[in-house]
């Protein structure tokens, strides 16, 4: 293993050399473009780049538009009628080892950190509060963990009709998110099996697909009683006072890589200017997000109109400029609950890559056992820093970026324990994180 290690990192070295001393990159071959996304806040820096005329300023004429749900998103891309999209980010790797649907796509554009939280419905919330009594009252222990919910999810159990919780896609950061804070607190989320594509085997908790737009009305109606969303959904409950968001994301991993931009690997190959273009408006985007206060109040009003994300500019302000609302009258400042630029959060590391692929693994999704060597060449195939860096070093040239900004990097972020259960992941090292959980499988 540490042989594959050196070997994979001399190659990233020799990348990097190459990137650095690159020819400049000349005008896109193809100026034309249709970019897809779901209504979501993280959509923003694609939005921004439009509306900002950081496209235009590319030389780009770009159309945006919005997906019914994730699947129809990924399937137009991968056929062309997309040239690129706002992906979950398992959705490039999952496509990639061949999870559902089987295409070669890239990602060389981290969207953002943080952004999500699971919300449980009102009942549920009290039953909670009555199990653990920190809970209760206005201003309850925080981040709430797992542990208070396993008794309901016993009794519902013993009636024989299970929780049931929404999650936006098997491959999305909110059903790993969801499933690690279930299991951090001794709750089982279920498997996934050759002959069970839901992932249901052997499940406390029923877990399936609902799209993040009807979240709230799905929870309303009684189907689900908990869900797993990105804003503005989780902020929509509270304000329609029909659930409570439990946990942000940020509270069950700190600083967790979130979406993507996703394209082909042949379209990458086929217009690499234009490629690179495309990830010059997004860093720019993203870096105007974070900028300032003012620069976010302004994208919730546009990001409010109704071919974007068609929700409330409170609603998204909500958690988009600093706090979040967690039930009625308990706001809270979470400044990091979206972050868009710092912290190198445009950045594709590869430890991302191998975090997500370690999950699809403990959960089933890779239904055997890989080298450790497997997962550093998955993601060196879909997370492209080599790319990344080639558009950074371009607005560094043009006084957009400074050398400051691109961070100095092999591609892996320092070993961290900053999880709810604390278990340190170090991306070097994939099957000796899986072998330290106590629910899921263990190579």
């Amino acid at each position: 293993m540490r042989k594959a290690l050196c070997l994979f990192l001399l190659t990233y070295v020799i990348g990097w050399f190459c990137v650095t001393s690159q020819a400049e990159v000349g005008p896109p071959e193809k100026t034309e473009l249709k970019i897809g996304f779901i209504k979501l806040t993280d959509c923003a820096p694609i939005i921004i780049a439009k509306e900002k005329g950081f496209f235009e300023d590319e030389f780009l004429s770009v159309t945006v538009e919005a997906q019914a749900n994730w699947k129809v998103l990924l399937d137009r891309v991968i056929n062309g009628e997309l040239d690129g999209a706002h992906m979950l980010a398992g959705q490039p790797i999952a496509a990639t080892i061949g999870f559902g649907t089987q295409a070669d796509i890239i990602t060389a554009f981290s969207m953002d950190l943080n952004g999500n939280a699971i919300t449980v419905s009102n009942e549920i919330w009290r039953k909670m509060q009555e199990i653990d009594p920190t809970l209760a009252g206005d201003n309850p222990t925080r981040p709430v963990k797992a542990s208070s919910l396993k008794p309901i999810v016993e009794e519902y159990k013993k009636r024989g009709t299970p929780l049931r919780f929404g999650m936006v896609f098997p491959v999305s950061t909110h059903n790993y998110e969801l499933r690690y804070w279930l299991a951090a607190g001794g709750i089982k989320p279920g498997y996934y099996t050759e002959s069970d594509k839901t992932g249901m085997t052997d499940a406390d908790v029923l877990l399936s697909v609902t799209p993040p737009p009807q979240m709230p009305a799905t929870l309303e109606a009684g189907t689900i009683q908990g869900y797993c969303v990105g804003e503005p959904w989780n902020q929509q409950a509270v304000f329609k006072g029909i659930g409570v968001p439990v946990i942000t994301d940020y509270e069950i991993w700190k600083n967790n890589p979130e979406k993507v931009f996703g394209v082909t690997k042949a379209w990458a190959e086929k217009y690499p200017n234009t490629h690179i273009a495309v990830l010059k408006a997004l860093i720019r985007a993203a870096k105007w997000l974070d900028e300032s206060e003012e620069n976010r109040r302004e994208a919730c009003v546009i990001l409010s109109r109704p071919e974007y994300v068609g929700a409330n500019v409170e609603v998204i302000a909500n958690s988009m400029t600093g706090t979040f609302e967690y039930q009625k009258g308990e706001k809270r400042a979470v400044p990091d609950f979206n972050v868009f630029f710092r912290y190198n959060a445009t950045y594709p590391y590869y430890s991302d890559c191998i975090w997500y692929l370690t999950q699809m693994r403990r959960w089933g999704q890779i239904d055997s056992a890989r080298s450790d060597e497997w997962y550093f060449e998955t993601a060196k195939s879909v997370y492209r820093p080599d790319l990344y860096l080639i558009a950074a070093k371009e607005l560094v040239k043009e006084g957009a970026l400074t050398e400051q900004d691109i961070p100095q990097t092999d591609g892996f972020k320092p070993p961290t324990s900053d999880f709810i259960d604390q278990i340190e992941y170090d991306g070097r090292k994939p099957n000796e994180y899986l072998r330290k959980f106590q629910i899921g499988i263990k190579d």
